[in-house]
């Protein structure tokens, strides 16, 4: 999306050392994804130079007429990219003007993710289809009714995550079950910015349904073959940011 007729980038912050990213207020359904394209754009192109330190979260809400959390989630994907590193109490700060060679994604990497999910999450699928209670394939049915028809990105993410733990959690299998709640924030920081680069929302919903129905037929092979091409799916996504 081309900002260039609503904003003016890079204009001298009022403050030394700060930068401005300055905008008219945006009124697009995925203000999260408009604000980081802008901020992302900004650092590309060098008008926010890497060791300049970004408006505030208040700056950058009152400027791109969003509310802080939408910023926030924006300032995460910005993160997670390399471009970016906010330090608690200071700021924001441009660390480099392109993509990492992996994503950061809380204590976890993007590499560490893709290596180790589908060693787990494949064969919990499989286990989800044969030992999955009746409550635990109608909690399943309620996250994916609920993602399929979830307009606010945050929450969208959040359910994400909820998803692959419930499987788990239905594989009963207690290493699963631990290991999927232990990665879960950097899941949804890796949803989160996956779906604002490379607009994978839609598609993962398609993914999830067919996942469900293959846990809802029991058939673990198709649960697991289901899973592991949802897991290909991402890890292609990942590749196409990494290497843009």
């Amino acid at each position: 999306m081309n900002l260039s007729d609503s904003r003016i980038a890079g204009q001298p912050a009022e403050s030394p050392g700060e930068l401005s990213l300055r905008a008219q207020p945006l009124a697009r359904l995925s203000a999260a994804e408009a604000v980081f394209n802008a901020i992302r754009a900004d650092i590309e192109s060098g008008r926010a130079a890497v060791g300049g330190k970004l408006s505030s979260e208040a700056t950058l809400a009152h400027q791109y007429g969003v509310s802080r959390s939408v910023i926030r989630e924006a300032l995460r994907s910005c993160t997670a990219l390399g471009l970016t590193v906010t330090k608690t109490g200071k700021g924001t700060f441009v660390v480099a003007d392109k993509v990492a060679n992996d994503l950061t994604l809380g204590q976890y990497s993007a590499r560490d993710l893709t290596e180790a999910r589908p060693h787990i999450e494949v064969p919990a699928a499989g286990l989800a289809a044969q030992r999955r209670t009746d409550e635990q394939l109608e909690t399943l049915r309620h996250i994916v009714d609920a993602m399929t028809a979830e307009t606010d990105p945050e929450s969208w993410v959040s359910l994400d995550s909820s998803f692959h733990a419930a499987i788990a959690r239905a594989s009963r299998n207690r290493v699963f079950a631990s290991v999927v709640g232990d990665i879960r924030g950097a899941l949804a920081h890796q949803s989160e910015t996956l779906n604002m680069v490379a607009d994978r929302q839609h598609a993962s919903d398609v993914e999830h349904q067919r996942i469900l129905a293959a846990i809802e037929a029991g058939s673990a092979d198709e649960a697991s073959a289901a899973m592991a091409a949802h897991l290909h799916a991402v890890g292609v996504a990942l590749d196409s940011i990494l290497n843009q």
